[in-house]
Formats: structure tokens, C-alpha cells, sequence
């Protein structure tokens, strides 16, 4: 069957870059808890997207719990969330002891309906922040998010696991609200193995966060812990290969984006095929090409013909709300996003794909439409 071809899988430089800032780690002995390559992916990774802080933790559900904590969100408290997102979006809202409620999308954007948005806001005025993603690398429409969260005093929390390298009108997605978060998962467009970033231009929130990551240890001469704490401090390892990754971000975009072009170039023309949306606002990264169908041709066929000669493709997400676990809490919208999810196919888009693999794919899609 030959190699597998992935959806989204690691990729290291090939200049190494990675390895120096390991090695350095290793050399020093500052493996962990902390060190240099911690202080410095903070630094460098704030300065890539234009942040004034940031703080290296161990994923970037930790960065979300942490933001939504530095928000005050406690028990009780309502917090808007995407349905159609992954479940890590909306888990730390659990954890805070607080309550979601889920909004729909739109098909201009794949991403949080600000209509619905709006429509939520009237049902429940008290909410106390709202979570906004970038799905699959495409921001949301955040002028209009940014208004309505500014009108009802709300904290606006970004997701931007998926869109580190993305931008909404020449800034990148993640800055836009009070806090935002990344993610440097093994699947994610850069990676540190695992471990998230989360950025704010609050310094006094992201030192509090820093702190409460750290096990909320006091200063003092003994252990001393006055707040409930978090392990989610990033190791000094981990973050020498997210510096290492960072300087190869921009080729990794690049990457992505001849994949998608490349993929809309050859199914464009099939029956009921279409792409995920495109804005003259939005500069996305790509991280996931994906489709939705129409016709004759659905989701199973084509994810069931690339398994067969032992290639990743996944469904579009399946919606927070349609989720056993979630499915008890509120919802505000349409159909837009049970309708994606039920007609969207996210193809391979790992950044170590070749010329003649994407020639592979497209043959074997393209071939269901001959049947």
C-alpha cells in the first residue's frame, strides 16, 4: 500500500533549527522546569504575531482554561463557544464550573455567525465572555465579534489553535481580543510535540496566569500556596523545539496554501463540490483543505476510497451541541453547522506531502465521480 499519507502530521525543519535549541537545553542541564528556550518562545513567538505577552504552558486547552480563569469566569457564569469546533474549545469552560452555550456558524466564514452572535446576546445579557475560533485556518469575522463584544463589556477569548499564521485584515488571528491562545499540537501547522502559547498585551493577567500555572506557589522560603494551581508550565525542551519551529512558520503557510490551491485547481469542477470559503479579508494558513459535497458523491466515499490505499482524511468537526457530553446545553442558531458537519471532508494536508501524493488524492476522488 506504500506509506501512509497523513491529514496533518509533524514536520521538522530541515535546517535542524530544532535540535540547537535542544541541545542547548541539554548542555545547560535546564531541561526543566524552565529555562532559556521557555523565556525565549515567549518572547518570539508574542513579537511573530504582534502581543505584547505571552506564556509558554503545556497545550493550548491549558491556555484557554487559564484565559477564561484571568477573565474571572467561575461557577455559573455563561460563556459563549463555537459548536462547531473541536471539544478542547469547550471543556475548560467545564472545568471553570461555568455554563456554555453554543453558537452557530455561518457559510461565509465556517466560523462563529455573528447574527447568531447578536440573537445570543438578547437571551442570555449576562454572559460573561465569549470564545471566538479559527477554524481550520479561516478567521472569523472579527470586526463584527470585536463590536458586539465591546458593546455588551464582555471578555473576548480567541481560539487560535488552528490559525497560527493567519490573518484578518494584515493582523494575525489571536490578538484581536483580551486573550489569545495557540496550539502546538503533533497535528498543528507548527508543533512542539505537544504545548500551547497563550498572548494578551494585559502583562499583569499573563504574569497571573504564569503564576497559576506554576502551581500558584507564593513567595516564599517554603511551599507556600494561598490560590488553587495548575501544572502547565511548557519545559524547557519542549520549548526549544517550538523556537526551532517558529522560524520555519512562514514556509509551513506557504506549504499550506500551495496544497490548498492545488486541490481546488483539480476538484473545482466536480459536481457538487465545494471549497471552504475564501474572503478578500482573510490571509488563512490553510492548516486543513476541506470540502463540502452535494451531490451524489458524500464525506464516506471519499474518506473510505483514501483509507483503502492508506490515507488520513476526517470529517469536518462534529458540533458541540450534537455531542452526548454537551448536548444538555443551550444552543443559538440555524442548521449551518449540522449542515457542514454532515457534507464537509477535510482532505490530507500535511506539509510533507508530495507532488505525485496530491496527484494520488486527487486521482482517487476524482475516480468516484466515474462510477
Amino acid at each position: 500500500m506504500g506509506e501512509r499519507i497523513f491529514l496533518s502530521s509533524p514536520h521538522m525543519s530541515d535546517e535542524g533549527y530544532e535540535m540547537e535549541y535542544v541541545k542547548e537545553a541539554f548542555d545547560t542541564n535546564w531541561i526543566a522546569p524552565l529555562g532559556e528556550n521557555v523565556n525565549q518562545f515567549e518572547k518570539e513567538l508574542a513579537a511573530k504575531v504582534g502581543s505584547k505577552n505571552a506564556a509558554a504552558l503545556t497545550s493550548g486547552t491549558a491556555a484557554i482554561h487559564l484565559a477564561l480563569k484571568a477573565a474571572g469566569v467561575g461557577e455559573g457564569d455563561i460563556v459563549f463557544c463555537p459548536t462547531l469546533t473541536f471539544s478542547a474549545t469547550a471543556n475548560p469552560i467545564i472545568y471553570q464550573n461555568a455554563i456554555p452555550v453554543f453558537i452557530d456558524s455561518d457559510y461565509e466564514t465556517w466560523n462563529m455567525c455573528p447574527k447568531a452572535l447578536e440573537e445570543a446576546f438578547k437571551k442570555y445579557p449576562n454572559v460573561k465572555a465569549v470564545i471566538v475560533v479559527h477554524l481550520y485556518g479561516l478567521s472569523a469575522d472579527m470586526d463584527r465579534i470585536v463590536e458586539l463584544c465591546k458593546k455588551h463589556n464582555v471578555v473576548l477569548i480567541e481560539d487560535a489553535a488552528e490559525s497560527l499564521g493567519t490573518y484578518y485584515k494584515g493582523k494575525h488571528t489571536g490578538t484581536f481580543g483580551d486573550y489569545g491562545i495557540f496550539s502546538f499540537n503533533g497535528n498543528k501547522i507548527i508543533t512542539t510535540s505537544g504545548g500551547g502559547m497563550l498572548v494578551s498585551n494585559n502583562e499583569e493577567r499573563i504574569a497571573k496566569a504564569r503564576f497559576w500555572a506554576t502551581q500558584s506557589r507564593d513567595q516564599a522560603r517554603h511551599y507556600q500556596h494561598s490560590e488553587l494551581g495548575f501544572n502547565y508550565r511548557m519545559s524547557n525542551v519542549v520549548a526549544g523545539i517550538g523556537r526551532g519551529q517558529l522560524k520555519v512558520l512562514d514556509k509551513r503557510v506557504e506549504k499550506k496554501n500551495y496544497i490548498f490551491e492545488f486541490y481546488k485547481r483539480e476538484l473545482s469542477g466536480l459536481d457538487g463540490v465545494e471549497f471552504m470559503p475564501s474572503n478578500e479579508w482573510n490571509e488563512p494558513n490553510y492548516w486543513l483543505s476541506s470540502i463540502t459535497l452535494s451531490g451524489k458523491v458524500r464525506p464516506i466515499d471519499i474518506m473510505e476510497a483514501l483509507e483503502k490505499e492508506n490515507i488520513e482524511s476526517r470529517p469536518v468537526w462534529k458540533p458541540m451541541h450534537m455531542q452526548p457530553f454537551f448536548e444538555k446545553y443551550n444552543f443559538v442558531g440555524t442548521d449551518v453547522s449540522e449542515k457542514l458537519f454532515e457534507n464537509g471532508v477535510c482532505l490530507p494536508s500535511d506539509t510533507k506531502i508530495t507532488e505525485s501524493e496530491l496527484k494520488k488524492v486527487v486521482k482517487i476522488i476524482k475516480g468516484l465521480w466515474l462510477d
